[in-house]
Order: structure tokens, then sequence, then C-alpha cells
């Protein structure tokens, strides 16, 4: 996690050979509902953006350790491999680069086309200060959250209860029995071609 030689942009994600996990967090009234039922219930809105984020500590550095209002049911989302990858071929970077896009009315059309946007923000280490290499964080709208939604998920978990724990280890400064506990993110292999284009 602090490998000063990592990359400064890569997708590292818990994953199989078919399948990635990501993370999200949602009120209780949502986040209960679909890790019962294995996907989301009727109150999740498919007409709003919704970011997914392969990091763990990330996802807690957003969310609190679950603790953020609004963001108490931190869920592990276990989609189809081929649905994240068609997400970032068909995503635009969500803030303007001059050598990739061009002028700015040009990502902004490329932007309201893309049904993906990347983000990449300093991926966090246990105590959730930034790191120098970069985490991604994809978000989601129109065929993309409706294909998120209806045919990538594989399974949803609710890793409160995780992440409680291991925050309760870095509080009583046990740095290395909660970082025993955290999920295995590898490096994901990504066409190049995928990531020059989306490299901020």
């Amino acid at each position: 996690m602090n490998d000063r030689n990592e990359p400064r942009f890569r997708v590292r994600a818990r994953h199989t050979e078919s399948t990635i996990t990501v993370y999200q967090a949602y009120r209780p009234e949502i986040g209960d509902p679909a890790a019962r039922l294995g996907r989301f219930p009727s109150s999740w809105k498919r007409e709003r953006m919704t970011w997914i984020k392969p990091s763990f500590l990330w996802m807690m550095y957003r969310c609190g350790w679950g603790t953020k209002e609004g963001q108490e049911t931190v869920l592990a989302v276990e989609i189809h491999r081929e649905g994240f990858l068609w997400a970032l071929r068909n995503a635009c970077l969500s803030h303007h680069v001059p050598a990739l896009h061009g002028d700015r009315a040009s990502w902004k059309r490329q932007l309201r086309q893309a049904p993906a946007r990347v983000q990449w923000d300093p991926e966090r280490d246990l105590h959730l200060n930034p790191l120098p290499h970069r985490s991604l964080q994809l978000g989601l709208a129109g065929e993309a959250a409706a294909r998120y939604a209806d045919e990538w998920i594989v399974g949803i978990e609710d890793v409160t209860p995780l992440a409680r724990e291991i925050h309760g280890l870095v509080r009583a400064g046990q740095p290395d029995a909660a970082a025993g506990l955290l999920p295995e993110e590898r490096p994901l292999a990504l066409d190049d071609e995928v990531l020059e284009r989306l490299r901020a």
C-alpha cells in the first residue's frame, strides 16, 4: 500500500478471472435490502450517476468507515469483469486534459455522450492519509448504470462489520492486525490503449 514505486495510474482491485469487486456506501434503506436480495431495490435511483470504487480504503475515506450520514451501509458489489471493462472503454475523464481531449468544448461533448466517467483520486493508507499513487473512481450513468444494476452484478455483500472491525484495530494501534483483514487488491491487467486514454 505504501510502495513509492507504485505507478501513479493503475487499477488495483479484488478480482478473479471473471469478476471484480467494487465498493459503494448507502443509507440502510437501500444498502440493507441490496445485500439481502443481491440487487438494488426499486428505491435505487437509476437516473442518477452512481460511483463505484475498486479500492476498499478509498471507500473508507469517502464514507468515514461507514459513519457518514447516508453512507452507513458499506457494500462490496461483485460484478462481471467484462461489464467493468466495457465501462472503462466507454468512459471519459471527469476533467479536461488538453493533450487527450483537445479544446474544452470537445471534452464537454465527450463527457455528455459518455455513459461512464473516470476520476483519479489519491489512494489512502490505513489512517486514510493520501498516498502518492491514484485510486480509480468510475461514475456510471444512463446505459452504464442500467447495465450495472441489471446485468453486471454477481453478488452484493454488506461489509460494514468488516469496516468497523478494521477501523477499531486502527484506532487501537494495531495496524498489522488491521492490514491483515483488508481485502486483497491486485493490479488489474488492462489494454495499454484503454489506460492511456484515461490517464489524467
